[in-house]
């Protein structure tokens, strides 16, 4: 026996899984092997729910542990409620420098850059695709209804120059047995409705039963941010009816704004008298015209207004009442706890970057809710299924 001989006995269906995927890398087998096991030692990565091994000994089901990926991944909203459910991030992409520099320095992982410059194939496999892309317009002109609502790759057609063709087409050469996106509320508004029904019939057309709902994260966080969420199901995995509910908020009493605000704060984040004077009259402008617009004075034992990323242009949206003096606007601190993030992550960035991060970001908590809820069909078809695959159609078949 060669002393060199690295593997032998290997079962037929994962020498045909390492003959496909050797074969996209021009590699030998032997070299692919290697390379693999040197990802692993390197990463430390675990294998994925789905890949189909069957163990020695079948372990009772404590969790579901899975892979996913993390695209226009932000500062990690996502990532974070992903792995508080057994989530075991394998890629993340995100083009913003200033939150390059957070991710970094959260996670120990520099995103890589724009999502036009990465090739599927550079993407590992996954069990979960986590997104939460930026909303667009489609240009359909032209483009038939069979295209848009059926034809396999129609969406090439209908999305073309949009980011959403670019995460469309990730999806297509990956097929990851599920979908978690994220966006906002006036998603399925957007442009008359088209944006939302070119992205419901790409997903459903790529064979994903698509479930979405907007959820208000005021019941896990004092803030009203609602957001959409699109969550699907690779039909080839888990059948026409996977048994997913989103979350619905915790019982108990909803949190409180004023448990967010820090004691002691520097006098730098309270308005100066022309910065009030301008919100109160450009507020009283508008009221005279029978409009909404102007600031948001936020009662304590309440919830505030949603946190934009233009908060540090003058914190107008969430205002806090202060004794004697004029309203102050929030602290970093007192941004990054009002969107629910671990009091342990530190702050690396000026305010101004802070707050536009913060603002565009997803609020954990409820990201674990819905992760959770998206774990428990995956428990549910890990369990429904005994023999040595565990999800059929994890692989598809490669095109020529």
């Amino acid at each position: 026996m060669a002393k060199d001989l690295l593997i032998r006995d290997v079962p037929p269906q994962i020498k045909r899984w390492i003959d496909e995927e050797r074969e996209q890398f021009r590699l030998t087998q032997q070299e692919y092997v290697i390379e693999v096991l040197s990802r692993a030692l390197k990463l430390g990565l675990q294998p994925t729910l789905f890949d189909g091994v069957k163990p020695a000994e079948p372990a009772p089901v404590t969790g579901t542990p899975f892979t996913f990926i993390d695209l226009f991944a932000g500062i990690g909203g996502l990532r974070i409620g992903l792995e508080g459910v057994g989530g075991k991030s394998v890629f993340s992409c995100e083009w913003d420098k200033n939150a390059q520099k957070t991710y970094k320095a959260w996670f120990n992982d520099l995103p890589h850059g724009d999502i036009r410059e990465i090739k599927p194939s550079d993407i590992p496999n996954h069990d979960l695709l986590a997104a939460g892309f930026p909303c667009q317009p489609f240009s359909i002109a032209g483009v038939s209804k069979k295209n848009s609502l059926g034809r396999p790759h129609g969406f090439k057609d209908a999305t073309q120059g949009t980011l959403f063709f670019h995460l469309a087409s990730i999806i297509e050469a990956k097929k990851p047995p599920v979908l978690m996106l994220e966006n906002v509320k006036n998603l399925r508004s957007h442009d008359k409705g088209r944006t939302w029904e070119v992205i419901r019939s790409t997903l459903e057309g790529m064979g994903y039963t698509v479930f979405a709902q907007v959820i208000d994260a005021a019941g896990w966080v004092p803030q009203h941010r609602e957001r959409v969420f699109i969550i699907g199901f690779d039909k080839s995995v888990f059948g026409d009816t996977p048994p997913f509910k989103f979350p619905t908020p915790p019982d108990g009493p909803r949190p409180k704004f004023r448990d967010i605000l820090e004691s002691n704060v520097l006098p730098k984040y309270t308005l100066t008298d022309h910065l009030w004077k301008y919100l109160q009259k450009y507020a009283e402008t508008h009221r005279a015209k029978g409009n909404g617009f102007g600031f948001g004075m936020t009662n304590l034992d309440g919830v505030s207004r949603t946190l934009s990323a233009r908060y540090y242009k003058d914190g107008s949206e969430v205002l806090i009442p202060q004794e004697g003096k004029n309203p102050r606007r929030l602290t970093p601190t007192e941004a990054r706890r009002l969107m629910g993030f671990p009091e342990h992550l530190p702050i690396v960035v000026s305010d101004m970057q802070a707050y536009r991060q913060f603002g565009v970001a997803s609020v954990p908590p409820l990201i674990g809710a819905v992760a959770t809820q998206v774990s428990a069909v995956l428990s549910w078809q890990l369990t429904r299924h005994r023999t040595g695959c565990l999800i059929k159609g994890r692989f598809p078949k490669r095109r020529a």
